[in-house]
């Protein structure tokens, strides 16, 4: 099999060609002993593509650029895929003199073509190649041109003809002066006077006075999509047929099983998973919204227009990249901030992000809010994203001014252009996201509604009534600490305690303690204010042992413990204000 390495700077299209390549044909993990995300597709059982970690240059020290080059160096890569932006030539093409000091062939896969022409630049490719000593392919990845060539070349292993000479140079100015005179001879660029399609949109996007109520105008479309026009509804048809339709069959089916029997598979399992699995829509709604942000280019944008406000916590507004894909998964949010330049960024950050909402808390707000705030479920779900994000910045102005106060860090970043994500690539993103759902809701899930079934029906003396179970017993022990919050109910406390497993258990834990409807089951047990305490404590509360886990790995034990204890204290206070304030003023 023929090792392939897939390489290039940023927003250059990589992970479109990858996709494009490799289709659904794709295996997702971590480098051994390093938290960088490792991806691997193959073509036709015969050629192996490693998507390296997208970098700039070979010649710093984050952690993907010792990836990358430790992967070159021994892991026997048999061919270089270096994808570049074809309209930035002068300054991808670093990256390329310096992949050209491993001695592989290179495929130089030169991405929008198409903006290039826009931009009046001409490229002579046959001179190109011959000068670089590599094979070049012009494509354009989000419409999908080339891409067959790219395979072709591969399969025929045509690129073996190139040559492998490297390049070296002193210092990093000899090699953009090497650049810039090889340029010169292999490109023609015209006078183009015309306003490109980017730099319209940006005239709007960036604009000083729009920039912002658009920003929070996207992210509420995305919550409408999700809640109003097509997650939600689809949630509820799927909740339909599970409880109105397929747990009465079961019942009639296993009504002559035993009790003990019957009961585990309809209120542990069913009840359990089953009140997750149904919010699998929303979850993907969501991520589809998230993914067409990130693919159209506008992310790197957001990332600009907030770096004047991170810039008050002490951040950059590179920062805000990870606090994005906090909203996802706190794992791989913590994982990311190790791209930050500075220890101080890097821990700043992992302490803010789990104070973002992940996807894993979303099952919970979609239930609350259908039952207690019907026909306001988005403005009530948004409202909790909202809350995470000023949190966030309040606690990021409190750390900068106590435990980070050190200088801040220039803020560099590319902004792609504008283009309509691929359909393919959107649907690989959202189903990767929606499979990492049905994962954990197979493995964790499971267990911990197997766990809570056993623990809510039985104790010391056998099977007995759920109010004098272990599960009861252990959630009067630490139910005094809720009363303040409105929720008081030894069944809500244990579904908190649940939840540290990972949040989606909350609402797993209910479905087995209430029965798996909890639509009717929940207003015994909430007021609309409590319900709202609750959501919000479940917000902030401490995160889920992943997460634990990640901090411990990335920044050691007392950072991981400062992030449980000031997360559990936020959210009680929090709570605790929001109830009891609430409660004055409705009685007034």
């Amino acid at each position: 099999m023929i090792t392939a390495a897939l390489l290039g700077n940023p927003n250059v299209g990589k992970t479109t060609l990858f996709n494009a390549l490799t289709g659904s044909n794709q295996y997702v993990g971590n480098w051994a002993g390093v938290t960088v995300e490792k991806k691997e597709g193959f073509i036709a059982s015969k050629i192996k593509i490693v998507d390296l970690p997208g970098i700039y240059a070979m010649d710093t020290y984050s952690n993907e650029e010792k990836v990358s080059k430790e992967f070159l160096k021994t892991g026997d890569v048999d061919v270089i895929i270096n994808i570049v932006d074809a309209s930035s030539l002068d300054r991808n093409l670093y990256l390329t003199t310096q992949l050209k000091q491993f001695n592989k062939p290179i495929i130089l896969v030169l991405n929008m073509v198409d903006v290039a022409l826009s931009k009046g630049i001409d490229i002579n490719y046959d001179l190109l190649a011959e000068k670089l000593g590599v094979k070049i392919i012009p494509i354009t990845a989000s419409k999908g041109k080339g891409i067959t060539d790219v395979k072709d070349c591969l399969l025929n292993e045509s690129y073996i003809t190139t040559s492998s000479n490297s390049l070296k140079f002193k210092d990093e100015k000899e090699t953009y002066a090497y650049i810039e005179v090889l340029l010169k001879s292999c490109t023609n660029k015209k006078s183009i006077n015309k306003t490109s399609v980017t730099e319209k949109i940006d005239r709007i996007i960036l604009n000083r006075f729009l920039a912002y109520p658009l920003f929070f105008a996207s992210l509420f479309i995305i919550f409408m999509f999700t809640f109003n026009w097509v997650g939600q509804p689809l949630a509820d048809l799927l909740d339909s047929l599970l409880n109105d339709i397929f747990v009465p069959f079961l019942t009639n089916m296993l009504s002559n099983n035993s009790a003990w029997f019957s009961s585990l598979l309809i209120d542990g399992i069913i009840g359990g998973v089953g009140s997750v699995i149904v919010f699998l829509p929303v979850i993907l709604a969501l991520f589809l919204g998230i993914s067409f942000l990130e693919d159209s280019g506008y992310m790197a944008r957001a990332a600009f227009i907030m770096d004047k406000l991170m810039r008050k916590m002490g951040l950059s507004g590179k920062a805000f990249i990870p606090l994005i894909v906090g909203f996802g998964c706190s794992v791989p949010a913590i994982m990311s901030a190790r791209t930050l330049e500075s220890d101080k960024d890097r821990k700043l950050t992992a302490l803010l992000v789990p104070l973002m909402s992940c996807n894993a808390r979303l099952p919970v707000y979609a239930l609350f809010a259908s039952v207690f705030f019907p026909g306001k479920e988005t403005v009530m779900v948004f409202s909790l994203y909202l809350l995470g994000i000023c949190l966030a910045f309040g606690i990021g102005l409190l750390f900068k001014n106590t435990l980070f106060k050190k200088n801040e860090e220039p803020f560099i970043i590319e902004l792609p252009e504008y283009q309509l994500p691929e359909p393919k690539s959107l649907l690989i993103h959202t189903w990767e996201k929606g499979k990492g759902f049905l994962k954990k809701a197979g493995t964790i899930i499971f267990s911990i509604s197997v766990i809570v079934w056993f623990l809510s029906n039985y104790n010391t003396t056998g099977m007995v009534d759920i109010n004098f179970s272990f599960l009861a017993s252990i959630g009067r022990f630490i139910n005094p600490i809720f009363i303040p919050l409105g929720f008081a109910s030894w069944q809500n406390s244990v579904s908190l305690l649940t939840g540290l497993m990972a949040k989606e258990v909350v609402v797993g834990t209910m479905g087995v303690i209430y029965g798996g409807n909890l639509t009717h089951a929940l207003p015994n047990y909430f007021t609309t204010l409590s319900a709202y305490s609750f959501l919000v404590f479940v917000l902030l509360y401490t995160p889920c042992v992943s997460v634990i886990a990640t901090m411990k790995k990335e920044y050691g034990n007392k950072m991981a413990i400062f992030s449980v204890a000031y997360q559990l204290i936020l959210a009680w206070v929090v709570s605790f204000i929001i109830f009891n304030v609430g409660s004055i003023i409705i009685g007034l």
